[in-house]
């Protein structure tokens, strides 16, 4: 069990940094070894605890899960309301680390006190250890984080901590000048205040998220692969999706007609059109504005993104109820591997994913997978990717289109102004394109003067010499991240 809280902690302070922060591998890379190292710390401290061992590991166990229990909470609420955040993240994990690396020592000293042999000793405490660390490792990612969110978890492994305490107290209770008594009442204060935070959790977490965003959170839930929350102010309802906004329904006309009728305008055939990511139905509207367009495929990685935008009233009346559509077909699965076992083809396709603000997102706009997507466009279809802002991120965006070349494609780059976002960018790629001299359909923004203009690019905005973005280092994530680090969004 002490194994599981320890590893917990760990994970959860990993997750939380990447879910606020960004760049997961930088996160967990630095919590990971402080944490190691305030690990080490810890071990070489437990050699000052001299006497009364058995007390000294409870009062380790009740110090941990009260510290370990509040941490996700403490940090959740310092990124809304306060400038600490990155100075009480560090100091917390230090905490822990120094506290849990001094539990295996003691507790291998408690067992040879009790005249454990000293080779079944050290088998014994680290085959439990690990046994604990899978544990944690195989249910925080399936089941704890999805579930119960990060600042659950950590009130749930803090009362398995103290648990764990008074399971000690219990079994040391008649040992000769034992203290229990103050150490029961600790220990049970310390759970129960662990327990109202258990249940208050949800309360909590609404009120941080009200302070991170600002409006009212009308809805929000974590899925096992990202945070959804809905806000409102007025007549504004915004889509976060990991702390980063997805939408403002003021303005995602702009954002989603720029994203697709400059490309599908062009090619009155199309049939059969590919969505990749928009699992809120916003592209897919657009595109059924289209009589001539028969099906269209939407692959969205998250069930919970699109079981909320096919349900929801007021988010199916900002859809018009497209995934609910009889031409439209939604698959939950990753889109990498969906074209891997697909051999469907289409004429137009659509990627719509988040920004590249990490590793995992980073691949979907890799150079072998844009050379994946192109073995499903017709001969003469066109592909458009969303692709960051030219001006805030313009290493960014010139790498995505840098990517598409290398992996074969001829490309026009174009962007938008989003009031909500700044300057947009997209990448429309296939083999030959030319911009349509009407548009067939009813728009709230585009029209045929003004698409000309999105294709012309100011000085600030103009090409840059950048690396495409292959898998083995996956620059854009770089850049995107260097690029964005002083914009406030």
């Amino acid at each position: 069990m002490t194994a599981s809280c320890g590893l917990a902690y760990e994970l959860i302070a990993g997750a939380l940094a990447s879910y606020l922060l960004g760049d997961s591998i930088l996160q967990f890379s630095t919590i990971i070894g402080v944490y190691l190292f305030a690990m080490g710390v810890g071990s070489h401290l437990s050699r000052y605890v001299q006497d009364r061992v058995a007390e000294r590991f409870i009062d380790i166990e009740i110090a941990v899960g009260l510290i370990g229990g509040v941490a996700a909470a403490l940090l959740f609420v310092a990124f809304a309301w306060a400038q600490s955040f990155r100075p009480l993240l560090y100091a917390l994990v230090t905490i822990l680390g120094i506290l849990v690396g001094m539990e295996i020592p003691i507790v291998m000293r408690m067992l040879n006190e009790r005249k454990v042999e000293f080779s079944n000793l050290v088998a014994n405490v680290l085959t439990f250890d690990y046994l604990g660390a899978l544990a944690v490792s195989l249910l925080f990612p399936l089941v704890l984080a999805p579930k119960l969110g990060l600042i659950r978890t950590g009130f749930l492994f803090g009362m398995m901590n103290v648990g764990v305490a008074l399971l000690t107290i219990n079994s040391f209770k008649n040992e000769p000048k034992f203290e229990a008594k103050g150490r029961l009442v600790r220990g049970i204060a310390v759970l129960v205040f662990l327990m109202i935070g258990f249940q208050s959790s949800d309360a909590l977490t609404n009120w941080v998220e009200k302070g991170i965003f600002g409006d009212e959170v009308i809805y929000a839930k974590s899925t096992p692969y990202q945070r959804i929350v809905i806000t409102r102010w007025k007549d504004d309802l915004r889509l976060w999706l990991n702390g980063n906004l997805q939408f403002s329904s003021r303005d995602e006309h702009r954002y989603h007609e720029s994203l697709v009728h400059p490309g599908l305008a062009s090619l009155p055939w199309a049939r059969h059109v590919l969505i990749l990511g928009g699992g809120d139905g916003m592209a897919a509207r657009e595109i059924l504005k289209y009589p001539n367009v028969e099906s269209v495929t939407l692959v969205d990685l998250d069930h919970g993104m699109t079981e909320l935008f096919m349900n929801s009233s007021e988010l199916v009346s900002l859809n018009q109820g497209s995934l609910n559509n009889p031409r439209v077909k939604v698959i939950n699965a990753d889109a990498g591997k969906w074209l891997e076992e697909s051999d469907d083809m289409f004429d137009f396709a659509v990627v719509d994913f988040p920004d590249p603000s990490n590793y995992s997102l980073g691949k979907l706009y890799s150079v072998p997978f844009y050379r994946l997507l192109k073995k499903h466009l017709a001969e003469n279809g066109l592909a458009v990717i969303q692709s960051t802002s030219p001006y805030n991120g313009r290493r960014a965006f010139w790498s995505v289109d840098t990517s598409l070349r290398e992996a074969g494609w001829k490309t026009w780059p174009y962007h938008a102004l989003v009031p909500s976002f700044g300057e947009w960018g997209y990448i429309l790629a296939g083999k030959s394109y030319r911009i349509p001299e009407k548009l067939p359909i009813t728009t709230r923004f585009l029209t045929p003067e003004v698409m000309k203009t999105l294709f012309l690019f100011p000085p600030d905005m103009a090409r840059v010499e950048v690396e495409p973005n292959r898998l083995n280092s996956q620059p854009l994530v770089r850049y995107f991240e260097e690029d964005w680090a002083n914009v406030i969004r």
